[in-house]
């Protein structure tokens, strides 16, 4: 019956709580996902001042604003990942 339940929620792709450990699988994945978001955000600010069109321009700004605020979102998540780790260890001395 458990095996069931987990085979239903990954076919849902849900993750009820988030695992404790990260994969070096996991660590990697993220590693692009921020080089990802930090290239098309610098990208994006390049492109934003070759505009002449003051509308592509500020759709450019945008664009380069969301990449730049999923790279903090990630670096906010992995600190907060770094500080839960720590607290164990400061906690002992």
């Amino acid at each position: 019956m458990q095996q069931q339940n987990f085979t239903t929620q990954n076919q849902q792709g849900v993750m009820m709580q988030p695992p404790g450990v990260l994969s070096t699988k996991d660590s990697l994945y993220i590693t692009d996902m921020m080089s990802w978001n930090l290239l098309a955000s610098k990208k994006a600010y390049f492109f934003a001042q070759q505009c002449q069109d003051q509308e592509l321009k500020t759709e450019a700004e945008k664009c380069g604003q969301m990449h730049q605020q999923h790279y903090q979102k990630l670096l906010g998540h992995l600190n907060a990942h770094i500080n839960n780790q720590q607290q164990p260890l400061n906690n002992m001395q």
